[in-house]
Order: structure tokens, then C-alpha cells, then sequence
């Protein structure tokens, strides 16, 4: 416990994982059940994340049923293995409707969005278009990429990804025919280098998906790297709506 009391984040990852829940408010837009819960620790500290139970999941004729809180928690996995961290901390716990995804709240301006921050963020975001060329995300909306209190841009929303077939659907266009960087060209050849080798750690990101899908994930991996430009996607399925 000291050492946690002196390495907040620590503290702060123990809380998402282990607090109590003592609040849980239905939150009213998206299609599928959405909770913005409190936890509560034994010393009363206090942390706000969202939680999306499995048995909230309306049913979709092209994924499989139940599998979108893992596909949140696959994408964390995979962020947190390519050092990006772009999405908010994300677990897998129980809560008042059983299972799902548990994401750290971010405090965020909830004026800003991808078209009003695309100006002056152009590497952060640069960074969250390759991530959903790799996971093939199928809802990139504009209130997708948040501007936290802390400056940082952060993704959320990644229940649609790592499908095997074709599925992106993504509102970020401008970079069309841009080189990707080189620093970045690397993070996804030290990933390349430990998908083959199954290493441990990435080995909780590939045993949360199908057999099916490590496979497109790793075929997308290489042609990104066989040719390292940012496609033409202005003719990409829009998600709808697309705020």
C-alpha cells in the first residue's frame, strides 16, 4: 500500500481495478448500454471511469456477440504495447451488470473534437489514424478523439475493431499520401518482431482475439510496413453519425 500511496499512478490503476462501485449513471447516447460509474477505495478515495457490461452489447449481424468490451480492452492492449497510450487506462472487471469494460474518465473539454482539433494536433492524431489502419476500426467519429484537461489527445470508443474482413470506418482523411514518420515505422516493427515470436507481452492482446483475426491483424501490420504511406481515405465508409 506505501509504495502505491507514493506512485499515484499505481494507486489510481489498483482503485479502477479493486473500488467498490457506488454510483452508476446510465449515459444516454450511444447504441449500446454505457455506465459512468464511481469507485471507491477503502481509504474513500474516489475515481470516476465508464463501464460497458457485456450484457449491455446490442447484437450485430457482422461481429461476434459479446465480444465488444473485449475489443475495447484488445485495444488498450495493443497502445499500451506500442508505448502510444493514447487510450485511457481500460480493464476487464465485474460490475453491477456483470462483466465488461472498465475505462479510466477522462476529464475532457467537451467542446473539442476531431474537426476542431486537427489544426494543432497533427502528430497526435496522425498517430490515432495509423492505430485504426492496424486495428481496422469500423467507428472513428469525430467525438471519438477527446481533448483532456491535461492538453493530451486520447481515443476512446473501440468496440468495432480487429475485424478480419474490411471495416474501416473513420472520419480522419487529411493525411492522405503522407510518409509515416520513421519513429513511428519502428513502434510497429518492434510489434511485428513480438507478434511472431509470441512474446509475453503481447500475449494477452492475442489471446483476447480469434485465431482469424491475429492473422488480418499481422497482414495489416505488413503492408503498412511494405509501404509506409498514409492511404487515400476520403472515400472511407463515414461512421454515422459521424460526431
Amino acid at each position: 500500500m506505501a509504495d502505491n500511496q507514493n506512485d499515484p499512478a499505481a494507486a489510481r490503476d489498483l482503485l479502477l481495478e479493486t473500488g467498490e462501485v457506488i454510483s452508476c449513471d446510465l449515459v444516454p447516447l450511444g447504441s449500446n448500454y454505457t455506465f459512468l460509474v464511481n469507485l471507491q477505495g477503502e481509504d474513500g478515495e474516489q475515481l470516476k471511469a465508464i463501464y460497458k457490461p457485456r450484457k449491455g452489447e446490442v447484437p450485430l449481424w457482422d461481429f461476434p456477440g459479446g465480444t465488444l468490451h473485449l475489443r475495447e480492452y484488445a485495444s488498450y492492449l495493443l497502445t499500451d504495447a506500442l508505448g502510444w497510450c493514447f487510450i485511457p487506462k481500460t480493464i476487464l472487471r465485474d460490475g453491477p451488470h456483470g462483466t465488461g469494460s472498465v475505462q479510466l474518465y477522462v476529464e475532457h473539454n467537451p467542446n473539442e473534437h476531431y474537426f476542431t482539433m486537427r489544426e494543432e494536433h497533427h502528430d497526435e492524431l496522425r498517430r490515432v489514424c495509423l492505430f485504426d489502419l492496424l486495428t481496422n476500426n469500423a467507428d472513428r467519429k469525430a467525438g471519438h478523439t477527446l481533448l483532456g484537461e491535461d492538453g493530451q489527445v486520447w481515443g476512446i470508443d473501440h468496440g468495432l475493431t480487429f475485424h478480419p474482413f474490411p471495416k474501416l470506418r473513420t472520419v480522419i482523411w487529411d493525411f492522405a499520401d503522407e510518409p509515416v514518420s520513421e519513429r513511428l515505422i519502428n513502434d510497429l516493427r518492434g510489434l511485428q518482431t513480438r507478434i511472431n515470436n509470441v512474446d509475453a507481452s503481447v500475449a494477452p492482446l492475442l489471446n483476447l482475439l480469434d485465431p482469424k483475426e491475429v492473422e488480418a491483424l499481422s497482414l495489416r501490420l505488413a503492408a503498412i510496413l511494405a509501404n509506409p504511406v498514409f492511404p487515400d481515405l476520403s472515400n472511407a465508409h463515414i461512421p454515422w453519425p459521424y460526431m
